[in-house]
């Protein structure tokens, strides 16, 4: 593998409720901190980003206000709502039960089928 891994389908969404119910912050704030949390594994490109903001967004799932950023730009800041922190708590659950799955498939031993 790379320097990035490949995101599964869905899973955009998913980063950005996260990495936006950690701390209200701008686009390119969502950016860096999802590449930080996932400890670098995942560049999530400006082009994906900004049309998945502009959906969660339009679904109620975050919601935004315009501020100033930290170089003194007009910038959106976005913040989870309470659909989305619940939005967020059932995608968790499904991945979680998807990777134990995966995760029980490939530790599978020869002996053991």
């Amino acid at each position: 593998m790379g320097k990035t891994a490949d995101l599964l389908p869905g899973t955009l969404d998913m980063l950005i409720l996260k990495a936006v119910s950690l701390k209200p912050m701008h686009g390119y704030g969502v950016l860096l901190r999802i590449r930080q949390i996932s400890g670098e594994a995942l560049e999530i490109p400006q082009g994906s980003l900004y049309p998945a903001l502009y959906r969660l967004e339009h679904q109620g799932l975050i919601s935004a206000e315009w501020g100033q950023s930290e170089n003194g730009r007009r910038a959106k800041y976005y913040t989870v709502t309470a659909a989305g922190r619940r939005r967020l708590r059932e995608e968790t659950a499904g991945w979680n039960r998807l990777a134990a799955a995966i995760a029980a498939a490939l530790n599978t031993s020869r002996e053991e089928v």
